[in-house]
């Protein structure tokens, strides 16, 4: 009897693991299978790259045009200041370049002396002001979605790069993914598979954005912003474009890390050498006095 029940406890507690194993599989299954299936975007060069990367002018203040032009309609950029236009490397532009750009954008402010908010012209210590007043005033003009802010989107996005991709990513340093998945995102609107369906009405099939389909619609199409240094205007330039453009807006002040790094680097490399010349001649003095 005692052998019966100790067996009986056994096969329970076998029946448990295995519930409960698969009740973890499961999950991690279902996510590989959709990992599987969503389509990764094609890794980019980018000028930035690396320890040494340096970004583009050019490039950095056509992506601005992009954003002044085309995204700003829907999405904030409320982590950038004016100023920041203004700083060594990045776009590029003067002092005074980047007051004129601030006045053109009218600053909620207040209140004055009656007690009643005001707009004003925008100043260099303003920030990018959000297109709409509140996110549900966002919502209402999105269908019910929330464009996001832009200031640190380029870190934010990202996808699994999988294996073996990801361990040569960590001698390579690559850590664009962001950028990559901008550019694809921009130039990923097609038509849906004839077998596919849109979940719910005013959603837009992306072949690159998880899930496929997206609130919003394709933003921009060839020869939508003019370039006047002649760059070619197409979907696939804005894309690169754009996403440089908020690299930078999301590490304004990359070059200086990169910069400094460089200078810690040497610096570690030249005490590392004087380390090695005065430890070989304290222990060349030791060895000839006890010789």
């Amino acid at each position: 009897m005692l052998q019966d029940k100790i067996m009986n406890a056994r096969m329970a507690a076998r029946a448990a693991a295995l519930i409960f194993g698969a009740g973890l599989a499961l999950p991690g299954l279902t996510m590989v299978a959709s990992a599987a299936e969503q389509e990764h975007p094609p890794a980019q060069s980018w000028s930035f790259s690396g320890p040494f990367g340096r970004f583009n002018t050019a490039q950095l203040q056509r992506g601005f045009k992009i954003y002044r032009e085309v995204c700003s309609n829907c999405h904030s950029l409320d982590r950038v200041a004016f100023r920041n236009l203004a700083e060594h490397g990045g776009l590029g532009f003067s002092e005074e370049q980047a007051k004129t750009i601030a006045a053109e954008y009218k600053i909620k402010d207040g209140p004055n002396d009656s007690g009643d908010m005001f707009e004003r012209p925008g100043r260099l210590s303003d920030r990018f002001p959000s297109p709409f007043p509140n996110e549900e005033a966002a919502r209402a003009a999105n269908g019910g979605a929330h464009p996001p802010d832009m200031s640190t989107l380029a870190k934010a996005r990202t996808y699994e790069r999988g294996f073996p991709q990801f361990v040569f990513d960590i001698f390579t340093q690559y850590q664009e993914q962001g950028q990559d998945y901008i550019h694809a995102l921009l130039g990923g609107y097609e038509e849906p598979p004839a077998d596919v369906k849109a979940p719910k009405a005013g959603l837009h099939y992306n072949r690159y954005f998880p899930g496929h389909w997206i609130g919003m619609a394709k933003p921009i199409s060839d020869g939508q912003v003019d370039y006047p240094d002649g760059t070619p205007t197409t979907v696939d330039q804005y894309g690169k474009d754009v996403a440089a453009f908020l690299t930078w807006a999301a590490e304004p002040h990359m070059m200086a890390r990169k910069h400094l790094g460089a200078v810690v680097i040497f610096f570690l490399v030249v005490f590392a050498g004087l380390l090695y010349a005065v430890k070989k001649r304290v222990w060349h003095r030791w060895d000839t006095e006890h010789a």
